[in-house]
């Protein structure tokens, strides 16, 4: 932090919030006195390009006021029934492990309901890749069928402990496959 202080940066702030006030005050002040004079609100805004509700602050200092106070308040709370995305969303989970007969090599193209992105083609030998594709998979499967179409048993056992997925979509397969969850264990 070298030569300066906490306290030179404080005054740099208080100085540019004084002068910013001070400032404000005096142009509302002129604008009132324009407005005065003759001029409209609208020619005050075309000419000067402000917005039609800073003219209206500008003109009224009591909406300003209104405005400001009203913006201090707490931000509204989500009503008492919110539930986060993540706990809402139908993530969908493998009757059966044994039932995942998905590719073990090669190239995978993944249908556009899953992957969208353009980058839809997966080459299996490559790990980082089979881990996007599995995380793909499993965030935006829709049905059982997509699941046991593109995702293998084994790999999945293998990928589960390094899969960054949602903490929601984990806790349900871990439910559902309490093997799964050994595996994050057995990795740690």
């Amino acid at each position: 932090m070298g030569r300066f202080s906490d306290d030179d940066l404080r005054a740099v702030v208080a100085r540019y919030e004084a002068t910013r006030a001070a400032a404000l005050t005096e142009r509302d002040e002129q604008l009132r006195a324009f407005h005065a004079a003759g001029w409209r609100p609208v020619d005050l805004q075309r000419v000067t390009g402000y917005s039609r509700e800073t003219i209206r602050q500008a003109l009224r200092p009591e909406v300003r006021r209104a405005t400001n106070v009203s913006r201090r308040k707490t931000p509204p709370q989500p009503p008492a029934d919110y539930r986060p995305y993540g706990d809402r969303r139908p993530y969908v989970v493998a009757e059966t492990l044994a039932a995942l007969n998905g590719p073990a090599e090669g190239l995978v193209a993944l249908p556009r309901h899953l992957d969208w992105s353009g980058h839809a083609e997966y080459d299996l030998s490559r790990p980082a890749r089979l881990e996007s594709m599995y995380k793909v998979v499993l965030t935006e499967a829709g049905t059982v069928d997509d699941l046991n179409t593109w995702l293998n048993a084994d790999f999945l056992r293998r990928l589960w402990p390094a899969l960054w997925l949602p903490p929601q979509l984990r806790r349900r397969w871990e439910e559902a496959f309490p093997e799964l969850a050994a595996t994050r264990t057995e990795a740690a």
